[in-house]
């Protein structure tokens, strides 16, 4: 049997990313620790669905965001089979499936629509969370050397905002800022 496999324009990573939060969120309820890794590989994941989903056509951050989550993945449904049983994972798989398969328009290729306080009106923004790849400090330099502004919020995000040609120059160096660090990262032959 053949599988046919969704391109990065069709896959909704966001859903996908909800689903693995929500089922850490049950971890937790049971009283499981998440080690710190598989957080920050959650995390990581986040922000690059954030970037993309500011700049569809950056098909490079794909493969980091499914690295990302697959490592989130397989944590949870490899722990959650020796502490939690199969029917547990079957039904959380099932969930996972179901968020796979839910319409793009749903997800990463629609546009934030939240309305932003404090924003002028017409202005392009995206959220950055706050990490060690990506610093309050760094954040902050990159926006300011695009003519962007920004501000920390409470949620431990930094939200980026300006004109939309600034935007995507942010994202571009962004992009390219973690596509260095995972290099870096990746154990030399």
């Amino acid at each position: 049997m053949k599988v046919k496999k969704k391109s990065a324009k069709q896959m909704n990573y966001e859903e996908i990313w909800k689903t693995l939060a929500d089922l850490i969120t049950e971890f937790r309820k049971r009283g499981e620790t998440i080690p710190p890794d598989v957080m920050e590989d959650l995390r990581a994941a986040k922000t690059m669905i954030q970037v993309f989903k500011a700049d569809p056509s950056h098909v490079e951050n794909v493969p980091s965001i499914e690295t990302y989550l697959g490592n989130v993945e397989f944590y949870l449904f490899f722990t959650g089979q020796k502490k939690f049983g199969s029917e547990f994972v079957e039904k959380w798989m099932q969930r996972l499936k179901e968020a796979r398969e839910k319409k793009p328009e749903e997800g990463i290729t629609k546009p934030a629509s939240r309305f932003v306080p404090g924003l002028p009106r017409g202005e392009r923004w995206l959220r950055v969370k706050i990490s060690r790849e990506t610093s309050k400090k760094e954040i902050a330099r990159m926006a300011e050397e695009c003519g962007l502004s920004c501000k920390a919020q409470r949620d431990g995000y930094m939200l980026v905002y300006g004109g939309g040609e600034e935007i995507k120059l942010f994202v571009k160096k962004m992009s390219g800022k973690l596509r260095s660090l995972k290099k870096q990262k990746q154990p030399q032959p």
